[in-house]
């Protein structure tokens, strides 16, 4: 079953909170931008990710210098899905940031 308009955009807000939480804690020279429900974070080595909903298809997008990934809420775990390779984002996340800063974040949560 799809997700409703309203708990598609709440799930977002939500996960674009997290990650701005998660990423003021990490104390990480960086950049955030949250505008017209595009997240945008700008690390120091001049990479950034790009994270937008596609509300057409009910999916989070997320750009990276690595590529463009769409993922699917799954109600059965609480997890945003990568649609391409299963992968979750927390578990993408924690592997890109790594690249760009050196550094591990728990992104368990997202």
């Amino acid at each position: 079953m799809s997700l409703s308009e309203a708990r598609f955009h709440d799930l977002v807000d939500a996960t674009q909170q997290a990650l701005e939480d998660l990423f003021d804690e990490a104390d990480l020279d960086l950049d955030m931008e949250n505008s017209a429900g595009v997240l945008i974070i700008k690390f120091e080595n001049g990479s950034q990710l790009i994270f937008s909903r596609q509300e057409p298809l009910r999916q989070l997008w997320m750009a990276d210098k690595s590529g463009g990934f769409h993922f699917d809420y799954d109600e059965d775990n609480g997890k945003w899905t990568c649609e391409k390779t299963g992968e979750l984002l927390g578990e993408m996340l924690e592997r890109i940031v790594l690249g760009h800063v050196g550094e591990e974040l728990d992104f368990d949560e997202i």
